[in-house]
């Protein structure tokens, strides 16, 4: 059984949990992180292990063919977010929490209904 998958599952769902609860807490911490560059490191990593791990155990899951799909479109974010660069990516951070900043709870439904999809789809 593909645990790892389970576990970015459940961290996912309770990522939307909390931007449901207070969008604020993670809104912030992005922003004050915003010109890190652990955080761009973070992004196209999770997105590259996540990808990788989807495609990988795509056949053991209930829905084969959207699990590989969201695979590969983390594989491609994730080489977006490298080849736009450090400082592009910090300002692409910067505009985008400033669009979404009031949908943040939309985005916590969305983000926890998406983990669910994973632990669903694999338990």
């Amino acid at each position: 059984m593909p645990l790892l998958i389970i576990i970015f599952g459940a961290l996912i769902f309770l990522a939307g949990i909390v931007l449901l609860v207070n969008p604020e807490i993670v809104f912030g911490f992005l922003r004050n992180n915003a010109n890190k560059i652990e955080l761009h490191i973070l992004a196209v990593v999770v997105r590259l292990v996540l990808g990788a791990l989807l495609i990988y155990h795509s056949e053991e899951s209930k829905y084969p063919f959207v699990i590989e799909i969201i695979g590969w479109l983390s594989i491609v974010a994730a080489v977006f977010l490298t080849a736009i660069g450090r400082n592009k990516f910090s300002g692409f951070m910067v505009w985008v929490l400033s669009f979404v900043k009031p949908f943040g709870r939309i985005g916590g439904v969305l983000t926890a209904a998406f983990g669910s999809f994973l632990i669903y789809a694999f338990v």
